[in-house]
């Protein structure tokens, strides 16, 4: 059985886009996890879980995951943003992926921006200089129908729920942004494999909900970000402390040209020392 799950934030027009988008004759329940204030999201076909405040995306994600494990532990999982749309086969892509890789645990799609250029496609992660980056093609070879990879992004993320002894959790130290990248480091750690594929995708509208708020998006980022450093990357590495001055330079510096980034960059920094 397919689960799709998304988180609703104000965002009931794109949740009506991304159901629109749904082709295929495949057997899936679509579960919408909502962050913001009751209101009315009556669809035929799906679930609603009210979280009763904002949790942020890797605990709204949390209450689905633990709905769907109760009902069905060996489901296949595929959260999705609100604003992206599958294309006319992501589910059978989806579906004929782990009918034939049932070892995958944690997986990625390509996810293409809007004039089809490719936004994501993998993650990769390099302890030794603390840098956290992201693929912009699919730089595998084409004969492959996966490879495994640092992370993949919560955009369009599919998990295996059959893999997992306990049900999967997202970190709530987290409230937006490298929650993905953590879930899939912890899992990884544990022996799950984590893999990108070109067998099926998404097209993703960037910044379409994060960039209402310029402020709260850099604070919670630079906080997501340097918590992830702290838990991966090599302590003593000089790579670190330079990744901290850069991100203080930069901070600083924007304050004479995007006063708010460079304050919800500076209160990420803060509640960052806060946190230790």
């Amino acid at each position: 059985m397919l689960y799709l799950v998304t988180v609703n934030y104000y965002s009931r027009q794109l949740i009506d886009r991304l159901l629109d988008s749904i082709k295929g004759n495949i057997p899936y329940q679509f579960i919408i996890v909502n962050n913001s204030p009751p209101e009315q999201l009556n669809y035929a076909d799906a679930i609603v879980i009210e979280a009763g405040e904002n949790l942020g995306f890797g605990r709204a994600c949390n209450l689905a995951l633990n709905w769907i494990y109760a009902v069905n532990s060996r489901a296949i999982v595929w959260l999705v943003n609100p604003d992206t749309i599958f294309l006319d086969r992501s589910l059978i892509g989806i579906n004929e992926f782990f009918t034939r890789y049932p070892e995958v645990s944690i997986l990625g799609t390509i996810i293409h921006k809007p004039n089809g250029e490719i936004w994501f496609a993998g993650g990769r992660f390099i302890a030794d200089r603390a840098t956290i980056l992201e693929q912009k093609d699919w730089s595998y070879a084409d004969t492959i129908d996966y490879a495994i990879c640092d992370w993949v992004s919560g955009c369009s993320m599919a998990i295996h729920l059959a893999n997992f002894s306990d049900c999967p959790q997202f970190d709530p130290s987290y409230f937006l942004y490298y929650e993905d990248f953590d879930f899939c480091q912890r899992y990884r750690q544990q022996g799950h494999i984590v893999a990108i594929t070109n067998q099926t995708a998404v097209v993703h509208y960037p910044s379409s909900i994060s960039s209402r708020n310029e402020y709260l998006k850099y604070r919670y980022c630079t906080y997501s970000y340097l918590l992830s450093l702290q838990r991966y990357a090599r302590v003593y590495s000089p790579f670190l402390w330079w990744q901290w001055l850069k991100l203080i330079f930069n901070s600083l510096l924007l304050a004479l040209v995007n006063p708010q980034k460079s304050y919800g960059k500076i209160m990420g920094i803060w509640d960052y020392c806060q946190h230790l």
